[in-house]
């Protein structure tokens, strides 16, 4: 009777631990499923820091905010950019409602100038090897460095912006504030050493096996990263933010500038074809919207409106010294055309159209030209054989005596005459010396 009794708890021990284990699951079960089915946001950002890289990141991080994204990784490679454009992308970092990663990759990759104050607020700082970070003091865009009094002010508010940034996410404060006065950079193993950055990672598969559990103060509440297994989901831009981003490059701005004013032009000297006009219009609004944005010294701009203008006044003009003169201006206004005499911003890097560039186009612009007045000159000598003058110095046949006037046949047609010399009888040959309104003036053949 015992044995029967301890048989008959044991089973129903048994049927406890099984239902506890079952309710444990149930309970569990979907929570562990729905930390695995968030999915982690990738952004990817390569190039100068703007606007539409900002607006980007934004609409990047608001959308993983709304699919309760367990991560968002922004992969980041930046020479520098706008300091506006830069504060808002920092902003939108710290005041994030998901955890955020800024990863400096791939290797090669760096994060210079704005790209430190963006790496900074993150909640977790990655990179991989054969990256590096900083170099984020103010420059001209000559290469100069700009008067101390200038740049002052610059520096001192950036120094103390990215010591802010770099305490609030718990990194080093006074490399950063370094990174700003003294422009230091740093190798990836060498930021994880001074505390610049929390790890390196050798790509994205790696960043997140590595995040895998770790824990992250989010909106003032410590949220634990539940990564394995994570769907990850790319965030592109959009095609137009890849266009508009693409002709903020100083390269594609000179680039659609120069072929803008060629084409008008082209259309000026060719009325009714349309498309060089077309063309020439689209190419300069795009220029103008990313001058708008970049830093652009007008005096360079006044340099290439004025070596247009000297190529214009060389097509009526005999010679070439205007052209030479066009061409000259044309290359000084190219090289100076991003190099604004007011210090840059910490943020910004050097910007500037690369040589060979400047070359390419201007060869263009002088072979446009050169065409241009080509084919004036021809014009201007086609002008001249139009018309009765194109008879002067041809052979016709007197049909009546010229005594000294009369009647003569050239080319077919019969004009009055009056002669030069001795008369001309019927049937004689005469040449025609020049075109007197309706009256050839001729003279005998011997």
């Amino acid at each position: 009777m015992v044995s029967c009794q301890k048989v008959a708890r044991l089973r129903i021990f048994l049927w406890v631990g099984v239902l506890f284990l079952w309710l444990m699951g149930c309970l569990l079960g979907p929570s562990a499923r729905g930390e695995a089915s968030r999915p982690v946001v990738v952004l990817k950002v390569r190039g100068i820091i703007d606007p539409i890289v900002a607006r980007y990141i934004v609409r990047g991080l608001a959308t993983a905010t709304q699919e309760d994204a367990s991560l968002v990784v922004l992969r980041l490679d930046t020479p520098g950019g706008l300091d506006t454009a830069m504060r808002e992308i920092v902003q939108a970092l710290l005041n994030a409602q998901v955890p955020t990663a800024v990863f400096v990759s791939p290797s090669g990759a760096r994060a210079a100038s704005a790209g430190v104050f963006i790496t900074m607020a993150a909640h977790i700082a990655a990179m991989a090897p054969g990256t590096n970070i900083g170099a984020a003091t103010p420059i001209g865009f000559g290469g100069e460095e700009p008067p101390k009094a200038l740049e002052s002010k610059a520096v001192n508010d950036a120094a103390a912006y990215i010591r802010a940034i770099a305490h609030q996410r718990g990194r080093n404060g006074e490399w950063a504030a370094k990174a700003v006065r003294e422009s230091i950079s740093l190798p990836a193993h060498e930021a994880l050493e001074e505390n610049v950055i929390d790890l390196l990672a050798d790509d994205l598969d790696d960043l997140l096996r590595q995040l895998d559990g770790r824990q992250v103060e989010v909106a003032g509440q410590r949220v634990t990263l539940h990564l394995r297994g994570a769907p990850v989901r790319r965030f592109p831009m959009t095609w137009l933010e890849v266009i508009a981003h693409g002709i903020l490059d100083p390269n594609i701005a000179y680039i659609l500038l120069s072929l803008g004013t060629l084409a008008l032009l082209a259309e000026f000297y060719h009325p009714g074809a349309i498309l060089p006009g077309v063309t020439g219009v689209i190419s300069l609004l795009l220029a103008f919207v990313a001058l708008g944005t970049l830093p652009v010294n007008w005096g360079g701009i006044a340099l290439i409106i004025v070596a247009f203008i000297f190529f214009i006044a060389d097509v009526k003009v005999p010679g070439f010294a205007l052209s030479v003169a066009g061409a000259i201006s044309f290359v000084l206004g190219s090289l100076l055309l991003f190099s604004p005499l007011r210090p840059a911003a910490p943020t910004m890097p050097r910007l500037r159209v690369s040589p060979w560039v400047v070359i390419m186009m201007t060869g263009l612009v002088v072979g446009f030209f050169g065409l241009v007045v080509t084919a004036a000159i021809r014009a201007q000598k086609r002008v001249a054989l139009m018309g009765p003058q194109r008879l002067v110095g041809k052979v016709g046949v007197a049909v009546t005596d010229l005594a000294p006037e009369g009647i003569v046949r050239v080319e077919s047609e019969t004009w009055s005459a009056s002669v030069e010399g001795p008369e001309v009888r019927a049937g004689e040959k005469v040449q025609v010396l020049a075109v007197e309104g309706l009256r050839l003036r001729v003279r005998k053949m011997e």
